[in-house]
């Protein structure tokens, strides 16, 4: 007689089985707990996190010495207004107007302090009838470095320019005491606040975002296009079933190695690369109208950039098999937002993101686009940086990914392909 099939399985029986269970409630609320800290302990409190962010503070008053003093304004100013780190959160940069535009223009400050050259001239004339013009700091913003940073530097900056005004104006009152109300008034807060742009940025430039949000697709189409592939290759080589609904196939198992199985997974990955960079910018640039200049320059490293975290998932999941996605989202996508410094400047967030900045690809690959996009591609502006850790990383990701599958094979771990009930 024949053999009588096994019953079918019912779901509210196997519901009653706590193993089955176990393993995915610890994962999910692993992964939800995870998630919820390392994203929201990145930008739950950017001011108490804030130390060292990079100002500029010039100084080019040319004024002479009010009587009875050896210093104009202007320097005394600037030597109150950099001794007063705000706590730690501020590094107050001393430099030339000429200085401080290079650094505003190459991203390294987010912001400026201006004391101008008739300062000192123009407050000592407030106190007599030939005042023409009222005391005037600027204080300049780089939107090229992201909306939250320049505004960050914007409030330290335009605070301390009050904070300067208030104190002068208690000197100015003292030295003038009858002044009529409207003079007394003006002596007391003597000094005109100004802000400009320090580094303008176009107008198709998301206030500094799209940095960010390209430097996310990118990292985005290499994830994703990297698992596709993998995934792809895996079918069509029979050690994985392909089902699309009610559709499902199972092709003939082709016998390779797992070294020639992820050499054809990365091979395939630089080709299919080529494509899926062309589109995006073709989608950024060409149709959303983003604001883009150095195109070739930029699809090169859009492409080297994107290839770089391809071939990084194609070894991740080559050395952790089924949980290879899970390795590689944390390495490329859930530690890499919060420490790419792209939202939320790395000097406003806690330490344990900034060390991880100094190598998650997010961080490295974000300072490249933001030189390209922001900054007239330059390489002190972090696209020198950029492209060195995409060698680096492309690099490991070969030498990591062939090595373990090496190992494997002498080893003599075959992969196993799918078998019926």
């Amino acid at each position: 007689m024949p053999e009588s099939a096994a019953p079918e399985a019912r779901a509210l029986t196997l519901l009653g089985r706590p193993k089955l269970w176990l393993l995915p409630t610890v994962l999910t609320g692993l992964l939800a707990l995870l998630l919820s800290l390392l994203y929201m302990g990145g930008i739950v409190n950017p001011n108490g996190d804030l130390r060292d962010l990079p100002v500029a503070l010039v100084n080019s008053d040319t004024g002479a010495p009010p009587a009875g003093q050896r210093q104009n304004l202007g320097t005394q100013v600037a030597a109150a207004v950099a001794a007063d780190t705000a706590g730690g959160s501020v590094d107050w940069r001393l430099l030339s107007r000429a200085e401080a535009q290079d650094e505003l223009d190459s991203g390294k400050v987010y912001g400026a302090l201006v004391i101008p050259a008739d300062f000192t001239d123009s407050l000592t004339a407030l106190t007599t009838t030939h005042a023409t013009v009222r005391p005037t700091l600027t204080t300049l913003t780089n939107p090229g470095k992201g909306s939250l940073g320049s505004s960050l530097a914007s409030q330290i900056t335009t605070k301390a320019a009050h904070q300067v005004s208030l104190t002068i104006g208690k000197r100015l009152t003292a030295a003038a005491p009858a002044a009529d109300s409207t003079t007394a008034l003006l002596l007391a807060d003597p000094v005109n606040v100004v802000t400009r742009v320090g580094h303008p940025i176009g107008t198709h430039s998301g206030l500094g975002l799209t940095a960010f949000y390209y430097t996310l697709l990118l990292v985005l189409a290499g994830f994703m296009g990297g698992n596709v592939i993998s995934n792809g290759v895996d079918t069509a080589l029979g050690y994985a079933d392909n089902e699309i609904g009610p559709w499902h196939t199972r092709r003939p198992t082709v016998p390779i190695d797992r070294t020639q199985t992820l050499l054809l997974k990365m091979a395939m990955t630089a080709g299919i690369t080529l494509v899926s960079v062309s589109l995006v910018m073709l989608a950024c640039v060409a149709v959303l109208d983003m604001d883009a200049s150095h195109l070739p320059l930029l699809w090169i490293y859009s492409y080297c950039a994107t290839l770089a975290v391809g071939l990084g998932v194609q070894a991740i999941n080559a050395a952790f098999g089924g949980i290879g996605q899970l390795v590689s989202m944390f390495v490329f996508i859930v530690l890499g937002l919060p420490s790419s410094g792209a939202t939320v400047p790395l000097q406003a967030v806690p330490d344990f993101y900034r060390f991880l900045s100094h190598f998650e690809p997010m961080r490295q690959l974000s300072d490249g686009v933001r030189a390209i996009l922001f900054f007239d591609a330059r390489g002190d502006a972090g696209l020198t940086r950029s492209w060195i850790m995409i060698a680096i990383g492309t690099a490991l990701a070969l030498v990591f990914g062939f090595a373990m599958t090496r190992y494997y094979d002498r080893k003599g771990h075959k992969r196993l392909t799918p078998q019926p009930a």
